[in-house]
C-alpha cells in the first residue's frame, strides 16, 4: 500500500475475539447470557438499574481480572499507524481498550468505551474504575444513580458520526477488519464510499467471507492476526 494515501480502518469483534472477549451479537442473540434488551438501553437502566450496573461491572472486571491482552493484529495496527504518512484513523465498534494498549493513538470509538462511565444528569465524565452502583452520587451535580457506562446503547447514535465522515470523505484506502458490515451505521461507510468520485481501495480482513465481501478489491481470509501481519510487513 501506498503509505502517503489517506487510510480509513474500520475494527470489529473479530478483532477483540483473538484475544478472548466474546463477541457482542452471537448466534442465539445473547450476550454473556443476557437478552440485549435487558442490559443495553436507556429503558433497561432505568427498569433495572442495578442489573445494568452489575453487568458492565462484571464485564469491566472479567477483562482486568482475566489479564485480557492485546493480540497480533491490535500490535499490527499501531504498527501501520506508525509507518503510515498520509491521513490516519482507526475506527473502531469495539468498547475495550486494546487497541490503545497496543499502541494506536489516532482511533475513535464510535460505541464508546468500557473504560469510561458519565452521568446521565449533568453529563460529568468519570474513568470507569469502580463499580457502578445506584447508590453513587455524582461529583458534580450531587444526583444520585445517574451515573451509567459511557457505551453507546441500542436507539442512541454512535459517537464522533462527523468525524467519521469528514475522514471518509478524503479516504484513499479503506481496511475493514473483523466485522461482516452489517451493522448501520458502520454498515453504510462502504456503500458511502462507492459514491465518491476518486479511486479507493476496500480491503476486508476476516476468518471468513461475508455477504458484503463482494463488495472489496480484495479480502484476506483467516486469523486476522496473521493476515495482517504479512500486510503490514510488505508496507
Amino acid at each position: 500500500m501506498n503509505t502517503k494515501k489517506n487510510l480509513f480502518i474500520l475494527t470489529g469483534a473479530g478483532v477483540s475475539k483473538e484475544s478472548g472477549i466474546k463477541t457482542f451479537r452471537e448466534k442465539d442473540g445473547l450476550w454473556e447470557n443476557y437478552k440485549i434488551e435487558d442490559v443495553c438501553t436507556v429503558e433497561a437502566f432505568i427498569k433495572d438499574p442495578n442489573l445494568v450496573n452489575n453487568f458492565y461491572n462484571e464485564r469491566r472486571s472479567s477483562i482486568i481480572d482475566q489479564k485480557i491482552l492485546p493480540n497480533e493484529a491490535h500490535y499490527q495496527l499501531a504498527k501501520l499507524e506508525k509507518k503510515w504518512k498520509g491521513d490516519f484513523i482507526l475506527v473502531t465498534q469495539n468498547i475495550d481498550n486494546l487497541h490503545e494498549q497496543a499502541g494506536s493513538i489516532k482511533i475513535l470509538h464510535m460505541h464508546g468505551s468500557l473504560d469510561k462511565c458519565f452521568c446521565m444528569n449533568c453529563g460529568a465524565k468519570y474513568k470507569f474504575n469502580f463499580d457502578l452502583s445506584i447508590e453513587f452520587v455524582c461529583k458534580k451535580c450531587n444526583v444520585k444513580g445517574k451515573v451509567r457506562v459511557d457505551i453507546v446503547w441500542f436507539g442512541e447514535q454512535p459517537k464522533y458520526l462527523d468525524k467519521i465522515y469528514k475522514y471518509l470523505d478524503r479516504t484513499d484506502v479503506f481496511l475493514s477488519i473483523g466485522t461482516s458490515n452489517n451493522v448501520y451505521p458502520a454498515a453504510g461507510f462502504i456503500d458511502y464510499l462507492k459514491h465518491q468520485k476518486r479511486k479507493i481501495d476496500f480491503y476486508e480482513f476476516n476468518i471468513e467471507k461475508t455477504s458484503k465481501s463482494f463488495l472489496f478489491t480484495k479480502s484476506f481470509i483467516g486469523p486476522a492476526s496473521e493476515t495482517l501481519k504479512k500486510l503490514v510487513d510488505s508496507t
